[in-house]
C-alpha cells in the first residue's frame, strides 16, 4: 500500500527521461493550446487533456509516451487515461519546464 501511495505522489522508482527520449519516446504536452504556444519542449506534441481521449489515435502504442503539463496534475490524469486505453509504456513527466531540464 505504501508503494502505491509513493508511486502516485511521484516518489516511485527514478525514471531516466533522457534515455526514454533517446529511445524514441513521444512527449505529449496536455496543456491548452494557448499554454503550449507560450513555451514548450522542442519536439513535443500538444494534445490538450480535454481532447486526449478523442485524439488517442495520433499516438503509437509501441512507443514510450511521456506526458507533461504545467505542474504534473493534468499529466498524471493523461497517464492514467492512456494506460486505461492500452498504452503500456506511459510516464508522467510532470511540469514541462522540469521535464525539459531532465532531458537536456
Amino acid at each position: 500500500m505504501l508503494n502505491i501511495i509513493k508511486n502516485l505522489l511521484g516518489f516511485g522508482p527514478k525514471i531516466d527521461y533522457a534515455a526514454l527520449v533517446k529511445q524514441g519516446a513521444v512527449i505529449v504536452d496536455v496543456r491548452s493550446k494557448g499554454e503550449y504556444q507560450g513555451g514548450h519542449i522542442k519536439g513535443s506534441i500538444n494534445i490538450p487533456l480535454d481532447s486526449l481521449s478523442s485524439q488517442v489515435s495520433k499516438l503509437a502504442k509501441d512507443k514510450p509516451i511521456i506526458t507533461c503539463c504545467a505542474s504534473g496534475m493534468r499529466s498524471a490524469s493523461a497517464k492514467s487515461m492512456l494506460k486505461s486505453k492500452g498504452f503500456a509504456a506511459v510516464y508522467n513527466g510532470g511540469g514541462w519546464m522540469s521535464l525539459q531540464n531532465k532531458i537536456s
